[in-house]
């Protein structure tokens, strides 16, 4: 206790993570106040019914990544999904057209650029994704519209606003990442998540007191295998592969340099959160498509993405994670590179060639290390669906692993990392006296 509270000490005596770290905290609220503003032209007592409907199936899970705003028809009722779904085809499109991988070997200024893409698609993301909520609003809560709105009117108007509030979303998010600690996308959509979990805690704990759910055994079983989970999570997100690296010595003067083995860290999970993000937006596209319908209302192919304990849609998400893991670590670990770092610093890999013997090497390793990673991924995945079949809480199932727990125990990793970095910097002692802390080293885009 004492020496977290001269860590705390710490922390506050360095201004400028002080400052940080009150910067986040502003944002951070001015979000969460903003997520509980009703849209205009929408009656909030007269909500219940929708809210009912929108925290089943995958509209719950639309709902976890927007915080709870999707439920309450708030200004940011789409939060930064549709920000997260037009990065994804714009790092698809510097794949696929060569004037997107010219803009991103162009350094600083290439990536403005794509970053003013991305903008510019967010709208119109968040356009045709507001008027599938609107339609949906109409639905499932036509009454909760006040009448006086004209059909034309309440449509362009809630259109509008939005599209403003997700923008405004990505603005905060920007700052959060330039002013305060770490990602801020990251950070927003961690906190959303993270608000709603003492809620889920609370009704898991109330049905399962009751005479028919099982008794509070049950309840700490759950909880023991939700720490369980946990663990494992933590492991994926910290494991790493070590590489060894020799470099050659060198006479300059009278000192020596170099003739030391050092490691290159691969870690098993080098995509991070992304693959299981962008799984989840690639199952968002068909229940955007028509209407945000819940599985009650869909029918055939459409009902499996309506309902996230459907096993087809198990079985489809988890491919996609697995996919998804595979493609962004090609997109951000290149071994020629790797390789090319190390052949000028006169480093090698012990019984391989430089150059393209080694990247081929340290290709291969990622390879068969990232396999059991993208399959322990998309195991996580599927969690909360498995956890809501076997009649868990909803509300608590999406927390039971998943996107949500995977989100919150690696945001929470990078930020810590991100203040032990701080504080090492300026010669103060780290957060743990057992190790560093070992965060997500891929970029965390989400």
């Amino acid at each position: 206790m004492k020496k977290f509270i001269e860590t705390i000490k710490n922390i506050w005596s360095i201004e400028d993570l002080r400052s940080r770290i009150l910067t986040t905290l502003l944002l951070v609220l001015i979000y969460r106040v903003g997520s509980y503003i009703v849209l205009p032209g929408i009656d909030a007592n007269l909500l219940h019914q929708f809210s009912e409907k929108s925290n089943q199936g995958i509209l719950g899970l639309f709902n976890m990544f927007a915080g709870g705003s999707f439920s309450r028809a708030s200004i940011f009722a789409l939060g930064i999904m549709p920000f997260i779904s037009a990065s994804i085809a714009i790092q698809l499109l510097t794949i696929a057209v060569p004037y997107f991988q010219k803009l991103q070997k162009e350094g600083e200024s290439g990536r403005k650029k794509i970053n003013q893409f991305t903008r510019i698609l967010t709208v119109v993301v968040t356009g045709f994704q507001a008027s599938a909520y609107v339609a949906f609003l109409k639905n499932q809560s036509s009454g909760a519209i006040i009448a006086e709105y004209g059909t034309f009117f309440f449509w362009l108007t809630t259109t509008i606003v939005l599209t403003a509030g997700t923008l405004f979303v990505m603005w905060l998010g920007e700052k959060i990442t330039d002013k305060g600690i770490g990602n801020g996308t990251s950070i927003i959509i961690m906190v959303g998540i993270l608000a709603r979990l003492p809620q889920a805690l609370i009704q898991e704990f109330t049905s399962r007191t009751t005479e028919a759910g099982g008794g509070l055994l049950v309840f700490l079983i759950e909880l023991a295998v939700f720490i369980f989970i946990t663990i494992g999570l933590i492991l994926l997100v910290q494991g790493t592969r070590k590489v060894p690296v020799n470099y050659a010595k060198r006479i300059v003067g009278n000192k020596q340099f170099g003739g030391v083995r050092q490691f290159i860290p691969l870690k098993v999970n080098a995509a991070g959160v992304m693959p299981i993000i962008f799984a989840q937006a690639i199952m968002f596209i068909p229940a955007t498509a028509i209407g945000f319908a819940t599985s009650d209302s869909a029918s055939g192919f459409i009902r499996i993405f309506s309902d996230h304990t459907n096993g087809w849609y198990n079985v489809i998400y988890a491919v996609l994670v697995i996919v998804f893991t595979y493609f962004y670590t090609a997109l951000i670990f290149n071994p020629t590179q790797m390789a090319d770092e190390m052949k000028r610093n006169n480093g090698f890999v012990p019984g391989v060639k430089p150059g393209k013997a080694t990247a081929d090497y340290i290709g291969a390793v990622m390879d068969r290390i990232t396999l059991p990673g993208a399959f322990f991924l998309a195991m996580v995945g599927i969690l909360p669906g498995v956890a809501a079949a076997v009649h868990i809480n909803s509300n608590f199932a999406s927390f039971f692993g998943g996107t949500s727990l995977l989100i919150m125990v690696g945001v929470i990793l990078d930020t810590l990392q991100q203040i032990e970095s701080q504080l090492l910097m300026r010669h103060y002692d780290g957060l743990m006296s057992t190790g560093r802390i070992k965060g997500r080293t891929a970029p965390a885009n989400v």
